[in-house]
Parts: structure tokens; sequence; C-alpha cells
């Protein structure tokens, strides 16, 4: 079964990819180098969903997202995230507030920083568990409820976090819950050699860099439609799914890796993610249908931080990403992922 009402011809697929290589060379001339990570995040805002960026300080993160944000005509809003951050600081609260006139006195709604069309969680797990919980509703329902009444965020609507790495101090992980409201973990890497000197060059000197708006909020939400619209035949639907349930431990198909390796497993969201991710990247390179390329190509992202790996996996220095590299190889390996290639017309 495909979907309804397919886009019907290149030129929107064109439109698509235009508009966010627009956006790709505006967010170039601040950021350097990090294509693939600039990539994602792109996926990531195509297919309405939030993301996750993880790297040690000092990676140009919060940069990043601020540049983006700038180079779309979006209202945007920074909160930093400290361990006396309270969930009110996020969302808002109830403020009593005493009529001058009258005299009386009725509670009204202050809203929070998170009414905003992208909010940057800047250092999402510097704060507890409390105050992190806040994003769960919003980020989910897109909506904020307070006394009873649920008052819906704007549209289009994005958390883009950033984290430092678990293992540093002064940081809280992030509950599973919250984990899995984030279509893509992002990581961030050092730079190259070149690249490094590049940015030496760009932040040293007098010269700032200029951006433009490139994307309006009406054009944003129309490519966000025309991602759902793109058609994905069923084989490669089931890759998606095998993908996600050979993840799962002590089920009938999972490899004998993943029992060994990994305590618990990616849920449904996980594979719908990956379908909507492949969605997005398959516009974003010129294509009107989804193959299991795509999945494959936004497999990591979507999966790394759905699997709990255990303590042998962790003796024998077994990350996420090496299990995700390996389950895609065996996966492509089985019969109906082959079937998924041919129904695209892919090569074997």
């Amino acid at each position: 079964m495909t979907d309804l009402n397919p886009p019907s011809d290149t030129a929107e697929a064109e439109r698509f990819a235009a508009a966010f290589e627009r956006l790709r060379a505006q967010v170039g001339r601040v950021i350097v180098g990090q294509e693939q990570v600039v990539e994602e995040l792109i996926l990531a805002i195509a297919a309405r969903g939030h993301a996750i960026l993880v790297g040690v300080p000092g990676l140009a993160k919060t940069l990043l997202v601020s540049t983006l944000a700038r180079a779309m005509d979006l209202n945007f809003h920074r909160i930093q995230f400290t361990p006396d951050l309270m969930p009110g600081d996020i969302t808002g609260a109830e403020i009593l507030h005493t009529d001058p006139a009258s005299g009386e006195r009725s509670f009204h709604f202050v809203k929070g920083p998170v009414f905003t069309n992208i909010l940057l969680a800047d250092e999402i797990n510097r704060t507890p568990p409390k105050t992190q919980a806040a994003l769960l509703e919003a980020m989910q329902e897109r909506q904020v409820t307070s006394g009873g009444t649920a008052m819906p965020l704007p549209d289009p609507f994005f958390v883009l976090a950033t984290q430092n790495p678990i293992e540093q101090e002064g940081t809280y992980p992030l509950p599973e819950a919250a984990l899995d409201r984030f279509l893509f973990l992002i990581r961030v890497d050092y730079p190259s050699v070149d690249e490094e000197a590049e940015i030496l060059r760009r932040t040293t000197g007098a010269d700032e860099a200029e951006l433009e708006q490139v994307i309006s909020v009406e054009e944003l939400i129309s490519l966000q439609n025309l991602v759902r619209r793109v058609p994905v035949a069923d084989p490669v639907l089931h890759y998606a799914v095998a993908l996600a349930r050979r993840s799962r431990p002590n089920q009938p198909d999972a490899p004998g890796f993943i029992n060994q390796w990994v305590t618990w497993g990616a849920g449904p969201r996980a594979s719908q993610n990956m379908v909507l991710a492949a969605k997005a990247r398959a516009l974003l390179h010129g294509n009107m249908h989804v193959s299991t390329d795509d999945i494959n190509a936004v497999a990591p992202a979507v999966l790394r931080h759905r699997l709990l790996t255990n303590f042998a996996a962790q003796a024998e220095g077994i990350t996420a990403d090496d299990i995700v590299a390996r389950l895609i190889q065996e996966t492509e390996a089985h019969p109906s992922a082959l079937d998924g290639k041919r129904a695209t017309g892919i090569g074997s």
C-alpha cells in the first residue's frame, strides 16, 4: 500500500531539494564542514522531528542550531539548561494578577520560551530529569497543559537540543521516554585539520558572516507536507520494520549478537521515524520514491539512542553504532530485505 496523493512529478522534489540547498548554503557561511550533521538536522526539520546533537564542548553545536534558525523565518528561543532550572521556566506558569481598577485577583498563564518555532535546549543533560520531563508533552503533543487547559504550540515546532557526553561531570542521563521523542541523535565529531584551520580564519578576524532568511514559515510547512506524500513500497516499509524488530533481544527475529549485547531494543516509533526521515532524504536527493538505501542512511541516527547496550557490550567496547552497522548488514542479507531492493529498482 502506498501513500495517498503522491507528488505528481519531479518538479516537487526539485523544489524541495532547492529550498534546503539554499538553507545548507546559508549554514555553510558560518559553519565549517560537518556536512553529515547539517544534512541530518535538515532531514529532522523536514520530517517534523526533534533532534539532539551530542558532542564534547566547543564543537559549535549551539552555533549550528542558532544559525539554522536565523536562516529561516522562524521564531527562535534558547534555554540554557542548568541544575536549578524549573519546569515552569520552560513551559510557563500561572501568575496571580490583580486588576488595578476592581482589585479582583485571578490567575493568568504567562507563556514560557517553549512557545516558539525552534527551541534550542542547550546542554539538555545539565538539568535534572524533573525539568527534562517538562518537554515531553510539548515534543509529543505539541501543546502545553496548565490548569486543565491545553494550549497549542506554534506550527512548526521543533526541539533541537545539545548534549555533552554523559560520562562528564555535572550531567544527568536523559530518561528513555525523553530520548525516544527525538527523531535523531546526531553525533558531532572533531573537525579535520583543514576545517579547524578554516574555523580559526573565520573566527579570529574582523569579518562576520551575514545570513539571509531563505525559507519562510509557509514554505517550510508546504515542504513538510510534501514529505508525507512521498510514496513508499510495502517491501521498503517491511525492511524498516525488520530493522526495528530485529534490534529487540529475545525475539524470534533477533540475531545472536542482539541477544548478546542489547538489553532493550527499538520500539515502533523507531520504524515510523526511519520511514519519515527516509522520505525526506529521498526528496533531498531528488527522488520521488524511498529506497532501502534511504532507510540505511538514516537508520544510525534513528536507532543509536534507542538501543540500550548491556555490560557485555560495554566490556567488549561495543557501541550502539557498532550494533546498528552490523544490524543493517545482516538485515540486508535477509530475504525480505532483498525483496525491498528489487521493489525499488536498486541493484543487489
